[in-house]
């Protein structure tokens, strides 16, 4: 993924506020055993746990060879997007015409070293974590291996465990553009109101305050944790 450097992460802590708003909804990225083909894409929850990303599919999905032979994966994850017209983006007291259009986006990408959970624990571990993740309340039955439901249908998935390696971020929100640039598409996507622009929106204000013009920003920029 291309980063350039006003679309970094300004530190670890960004990114991990930003996934711990959303839904830990991603794709993860598996390649084909056969280099011929395409790689294989699967749509998950997932739970971020210290170093590592849990989450669990069913055991029939056809990603599991391709799994277990890979050394590295990659889950994304992607938000807050919006489509940016080019009139919008005309330089100010110029034709419309003359701007062009892009995409504004959040993304946390993890690249991983995957392994397959099939141990009954194991598995009730990983989906304890996960449910406590994604519904903090409560309110459901607890997982174990002796009883309903969970019990009758652990046999049917599989638990995963990614060590993360690596992450990459990136807050696309043309932030080496000028302030009074940014302020006009920021109205702009607040009055457009569809999709994900209120979204987009909050973002592109938030990067705004945090680093104003680029130009002056970029010379005391702190370096950004590989984390």
């Amino acid at each position: 993924m291309l980063i350039h450097p006003w679309d970094a992460a300004l530190d670890a802590a960004e990114w991990q506020e930003w996934l711990a708003g959303t839904d830990r909804f991603g794709v993860l990225a598996v390649n084909n055993l056969d280099p011929a083909q395409a790689p294989l894409v699967q749509p998950t929850h997932f739970t971020l746990a210290g170093d590592e990303l849990l989450l669990h599919l069913a055991r029939p999905n056809p990603v599991w060879r391709h799994l277990l032979a890979a050394e590295q994966v990659r889950l994304a994850v992607v938000g807050d997007f919006a489509y940016v017209p080019s009139h919008w983006r005309a330089r100010a007291g110029g034709p419309d015409e003359d701007g062009v259009p892009t995409s504004y986006y959040a993304t946390v990408q993890f690249v991983c070293r995957p392994s397959v959970v099939d141990d009954p624990q194991g598995k009730v571990d990983i989906l304890t974590a996960q449910l406590a993740d994604l519904e903090p309340d409560g309110g459901h039955a607890p997982v174990a291996t002796d009883a309903e439901p969970y019990g009758r249908m652990l046999p049917g998935l599989r638990g995963i465990r990614l060590a993360v390696l690596r992450v990459e971020a990136k807050f696309k929100y043309d932030d080496s553009n000028p302030v009074d640039h940014r302020e006009r598409v920021v109205g702009s996507l607040e009055g457009r109101g569809q999709g994900q622009d209120a979204g987009a929106a909050v973002q592109q204000r938030r990067r705004l305050a945090a680093i104003g013009e680029w130009q002056t920003h970029r010379g005391t920029r702190a370096p950004v944790d590989p984390s």
